[in-house]
């Protein structure tokens, strides 16, 4: 098959032009280089079956080709990056997933939208699930990113309705592993990177807060294997691991795993950040047969080696 993947060139995105070019597809990745990174694709750029665009979706991208799938990841995903030009994330994400979709719609692909558990906001319920409508502050700073693909996820399903596209809905929990960027600001990157440095571990707030994180290999597996579901499925679906622990509980792991010796200081809680956050995956599990294998210490030996490499 012939796949689009919007954001190719970053964390997520990298990782899954990797997978279907190992199973034998041919890869079309649009990225501007804003988040992502060549490096990311470093491994496969000369592959006759991976095509590198310099694109930026928030312009129209007029191709010839006939894909078979769109992927669209593109946007800035973590607080440090899309609170850097907030206009310019809210563009990408509504903008830039119109214009995908009229990718979609022109080639008859299937359309598979990453959005976020970010939609949920600060949980009024717990674990959520897909039918639950959120808490967002609609006007705070995370606002660009939580309404952009709140606002994303209502286009997709505006372009089922209108025009017939085969929409997919993915709402992605915290991911985590190789390709990650030293400095995207995400917790568990923030933790091994200092910790590499010898530097005191910093968390926002007493630590308490909860998060869910999923490897990035058994995420890209659910996002295919959502491309792949029947055209009665449209999602939204929650995609990621639901063991849950608290931010304190893994920065003690990371300690023990790189330096024993390490301390950790606090910092204010950013404003709106959500003290819990717990997917709800019975809908993944029952039409996807998906369950991450992963568990979180394997994960960060992976994660800990690819960041030992990459700051060499």
């Amino acid at each position: 098959m012939n796949y689009l993947v919007a954001g190719g060139a970053g964390f997520i995105g990298s990782n899954l032009c990797g997978k279907l070019l190992k199973n034998g597809h041919r890869v079309t990745c649009l990225d501007n280089l804003r988040t992502g990174s060549l490096d990311n694709v470093s491994d496969f750029i000369d592959n006759n079956n991976f095509t590198f665009v310099n694109h930026d979706v928030r312009s129209p991208y007029a191709n010839d080709e006939q894909f078979d799938r769109v992927f669209n990841l593109a946007c800035p995903a973590s607080p440090v990056q899309y609170q850097v030009n907030p206009i310019d994330t809210m563009v990408v994400n509504i903008i830039g997933t119109k214009n995908m979709l009229d990718v979609a719609r022109d080639c008859n692909a299937v359309f598979v939208q990453a959005s976020t558990s970010e939609i949920y906001g600060e949980p009024m319920i717990h674990p959520q699930t897909e039918d639950y409508r959120g808490n967002v502050n609609p006007i705070g700073p995370r606002a660009c990113y939580d309404e952009g693909k709140r606002g994303a996820e209502a286009l997709c399903f505006d372009y089922l309705r209108k025009h017939g596209v085969k929409i997919k809905v993915a709402r992605l929990f915290n991911t985590y592993g190789p390709n990650m960027m030293a400095d995207d600001g995400r917790v568990i990157s923030n933790f091994i990177v200092q910790a590499l440095d010898g530097k005191k571990l910093t968390i926002n707030g007493n630590g308490f807060q909860t998060r869910c994180f999923c490897y990035v290999y058994d995420m890209v597996e659910a996002l295919i294997l959502l491309s792949e579901s029947g055209d009665n499925f449209n999602g939204p679906v929650n995609l990621g691991n639901p063991s849950e622990c608290t931010i304190l509980d893994l920065a003690s792991l990371v300690v023990q795993k790189i330096d024993p010796s390490l301390s950790v200081s606090h910092m204010p809680l950013p404003q709106d950040d959500p003290t819990r956050r717990k997917p709800s995956i019975e809908l993944a599990q029952r039409v996807l047969r998906w369950t991450p294998e992963t568990d979180l210490s394997s994960g960060l030996d992976k994660t800990i080696a690819f960041f030992k490499r990459r700051l060499a």
